[in-house]
């Protein structure tokens, strides 16, 4: 899948070719610094961009091709059986309606429950996502709740619709670490408990560590490695990857000045030819520069898009700290 912007300028490159499946059942976790594209993708395949977006490629889900479908289509599947939980729960909930009403109001449109039976689900889908008092909580307002509980409200309107497939993008978003965890954990459990698909949107490698199945690193608009969750910090390859694990603090080193990635993403209209990350990489070949690196082995597990992974150069301990402010 490719997704351009229009403007009056023309049109800007986004994603630049998204090669991903997503199991029943998994949790997919999609990694990356902002700018990488990752929100956008999803997006995208919900179709909720407006005109100004242009799409190529094929996206299926079930028996549906998306990106041709009509909205009439879309409406069907949207809620109903791909939900998507929003970085900012608060932003998100409409400041002029009760919890409940909110509540109500999916429940009404996807699963066609009205009056008491309406009630008695959201009052349910509530207890679900271990929010306390649900009863009194149904009358409040989202200014009157805390934003972890916020996000519990979000998340049980997601899971109104009972999807197929839910999509959470930066569900811990400005929240403290226990109610992280917390979040997390609930994630889990409502996946066991469900049997859903979720793609978990972060740019935090701990959090989806802890939580995914597969891991996809993203930078640039592209897929640089994919791989098991279970192994991926020990054996991640491409050295954007590495360059995000090592910047990460680790109680068991030396105190010591954090290992930063130099640069920064480059903005879509101003990718080099050939890798976008070579800029910012230590390991740049002259073929860096002129050819874009493809996920390989094509059919393995774990795949990374990098010529010197390829071509079977060891990966360094650390990223290289050159230019580096």
């Amino acid at each position: 899948m490719r997704v351009s912007i229009r403007s009056p300028k023309g049109e800007t490159e986004i994603v630049r070719g998204i090669d991903l499946d997503v199991g029943r059942g998994e949790i997919l976790g999609l990694v990356g610094e902002s700018g990488c594209g990752k929100s956008i993708t999803w997006l995208t395949i919900m179709r909720v961009l407006g005109k100004q977006v242009a799409t190529s490629g094929s996206v299926t889900f079930g028996r549906h091709e998306l990106l041709g479908a009509e909205e009439r289509v879309m409406a069907s599947l949207r809620g109903r059986h791909i939900a998507m939980i929003g970085q900012d729960a608060t932003a998100s909930l409409n400041p002029i309606k009760t919890i409940g009403f909110q509540l109500v109001e999916t429940l009404r449109h996807h699963q066609g429950f009205d009056g008491t039976t309406a009630r008695a689900q959201a009052k349910r889908l509530l207890d679900q996502v271990r929010v306390p008092a649900a009863d009194r909580r149904l009358g409040q307002y989202p200014h009157e709740l805390s934003g972890g509980t916020n996000q519990r409200v979000a998340i049980a309107i997601a899971l109104a619709g009972t999807p197929d497939l839910l999509i959470a993008d930066e569900p811990t978003t400005a929240l403290d670490v226990t109610v992280q965890a917390q979040i997390l954990d609930l994630l889990r459990e409502i996946r066991k408990e469900t049997g859903m698909s979720m793609v978990l949107i972060s740019h935090d490698l701990g959090v989806v560590r802890e939580t995914s199945d597969r891991i996809a690193v993203m930078y640039a608009g592209r897929i640089v490695e994919i791989a098991p969750a279970e192994g991926f910090w020990m054996n991640a390859s491409h050295p954007y990857t590495r360059g995000l694990l090592d910047a990460a603090p680790d109680i068991d080193e030396p105190i010591g000045r954090l290992r930063a990635i130099p640069g920064s993403v480059p903005a879509p209209n101003a990718i080099p030819a050939g890798c976008a990350f070579q800029d910012r990489c230590s390991l740049k070949q002259g073929i860096c520069m002129s050819s874009v690196p493809q996920l390989e082995p094509p059919l393995a597990s774990h795949r990374s898009a990098c010529h010197a992974v390829a071509a079977g150069e060891k990966r360094p301990a650390s990223m290289s700290l050159e230019n580096s402010a």
